[in-house]
C-alpha cells in the first residue's frame, strides 16, 4: 500500500496521447506539470512586472529582486561582464527549476524535476552552453586546447584530454542526479511519514491517535517546510554551478 502511494506521486504517468505530424506522443503528468510552470512564466511574469497593482507590489519586488541578484551575485561574479547579455536565460533556468520544484508541494500536482529525464535535459542544456560559450568566447582550436593546461609535457596529453572531456561531461552529469535525487528523496520521507499514521491506525486505532499522529504530524510538516528551503536551494545550485562551469570555460586561465 505504501509502495504504491509513493510510487503514484514520484513516478511519471501517461495521461492521454497527441497525434504529431503521424507520430504518437504521450502527455504526463510530469509534461503537464512543465507546461503549467511554463505558461505561468510566460504569462504570469509579465503581469506581475508590469501591471501597476497594489496588490501585486510584494511579488514584482521579489521577482525583480531575484533578477537582479541572479545577475550581480551569480552571471556577472563568475561570468564577467561577458554574461550580462546572458542573464535573461539563468533567470528562466533558475524560476522555472523553482516553480517545478514547488509545484511538487501541490495537493493532486507532480515534481516533474524528480523525473531524470526532465533533469538530463536541464543538464544538457547546461552542457550545450558551456561549449558553445566557450568556443564563442575563445575560438574552437583556443578552446579545445585549453582542457589541458600549459606547460604539461607532451607525453601526458594523451592522459589528461580525455580525462578532462569527461570531466567535463560529468559536471552535467551531477547536476542531473543531484537534482532528481533530492527531489524525488524528499517526496519519499514526507508520503512515508504521512503514511505511517494509517499504517499505525491500521494495527491499532489508538497506536494511530496517541503514538502516530503527535509524532507525525509535525515531522510531516518539519519535512514540508524542509522541502521548501530545498525547492529554492536546488535552483539556485543548479543555476550557480552552470554559471561557474560556463565561466571556466569562457575564461579558461
Amino acid at each position: 500500500m505504501l509502495e504504491e502511494i509513493i510510487n503514484h506521486h514520484v513516478l511519471d504517468h501517461t495521461l492521454t496521447h497527441l497525434s504529431v505530424f503521424g507520430l504518437n506522443l504521450p502527455v504526463t503528468k510530469h509534461l503537464i506539470m512543465m507546461w503549467i510552470c511554463g505558461a505561468i512564466m510566460l504569462l504570469g511574469f509579465p503581469v506581475i512586472l508590469y501591471v501597476r497593482s497594489r496588490p501585486l507590489r510584494l511579488a514584482r519586488t521579489a521577482l525583480e529582486w531575484g533578477v537582479v541578484f541572479i545577475r550581480d551575485e551569480i552571471v556577472i561574479a563568475n561570468m564577467g561582464e561577458e554574461g550580462r547579455p546572458y542573464t535573461p536565460y539563468f533567470c528562466t533556468l533558475f524560476f522555472f527549476i523553482l516553480l517545478l520544484n514547488m509545484a511538487g508541494l501541490v495537493p493532486f500536482s507532480a515534481t516533474a524535476t524528480g523525473n531524470v529525464s526532465v533533469t538530463g535535459g536541464l543538464a544538457l542544456t547546461t552542457f550545450l552552453l558551456i561549449n558553445i560559450l566557450g568556443i564563442k568566447q575563445n575560438g574552437f582550436v583556443h578552446y579545445m586546447k585549453s582542457f589541458v593546461p600549459e606547460g604539461v609535457p607532451k607525453w601526458l596529453y594523451p592522459l589528461l584530454y580525455p580525462i578532462e572531456v569527461f570531466g567535463l561531461i560529468t559536471k552535467s552529469f551531477a547536476l542531473c542526479i543531484r537534482l532528481f535525487a533530492n527531489m524525488v528523496g524528499g517526496h519519499i520521507v514526507l508520503l512515508s511519514f504521512i503514511s505511517m499514521i494509517f499504517i499505525f491506525s491500521a494495527i491499532n486505532v489508538y497506536a494511530g491517535v496517541f503514538l502516530a499522529i503527535p509524532f507525525e504530524i509535525p515531522m510531516a510538516l518539519f519535512v514540508t517546510c524542509l522541502e521548501l528551503f530545498v525547492a529554492f536551494l536546488q535552483a539556485y545550485i543548479f543555476t550557480f554551478l552552470t554559471a561557474i562551469f560556463t565561466g571556466a570555460a569562457m575564461h579558461p586561465h
